[in-house]
């Protein structure tokens, strides 16, 4: 008998405030390095998307968030050099100070308009920040 397909599950935060959404330049991870995303991660297992987007924005940023907070914003099925599953929260609430606890991994964290947002953001985020804006939660992205 074949193993069942598995699909590889991230979370995803937009930190909110004021028209702006917090966006962090990748580096040194082999993976979109230089390209603007916002706070993510896998899920370890074991733990709920909502636990693993507050633990990934505690892990990046230094900010505690309450799951109870979280607004689920959108979910994306993604395909690059594989197969994704992303999910997408809004967080507007949040204690601790904002700053950059992963810098081996992120050369810049800083607030962006929504509507000026630098040309370098990772493609998918940047469809999922416009889905966000036009209150779409759902897209099949890569799939050709």
């Amino acid at each position: 008998m074949s193993e069942r397909f598995r699909a590889k599950v991230a979370v995803h935060v937009f930190l909110v405030r004021e028209g702006s959404v917090l966006l962090l330049r990748r580096a040194n991870t082999g993976y979109e390095d230089g390209n603007y995303s916002v706070p993510a991660g896998h899920l370890d297992g074991d733990e709920s998307a909502t636990s693993a987007a507050a633990r990934e924005a505690l892990e990046e940023t230094g900010v505690v968030i309450d799951t109870a907070t979280l607004r689920f914003v959108g979910l994306m099925h993604r395909k690059s050099n594989d197969e994704r599953i992303d999910f997408f929260f809004e967080s507007t609430v949040w204690s601790g100070v904002v700053a950059n606890t992963e810098p081996e991994k992120c050369e810049e964290l800083a607030w962006y308009s929504f509507d000026n947002l630098p040309p370098n953001v990772v493609p998918y985020v940047r469809r999922a920040i416009e889905n966000y804006r036009a209150g779409i939660v759902f897209e099949e992205f890569g799939w050709v």
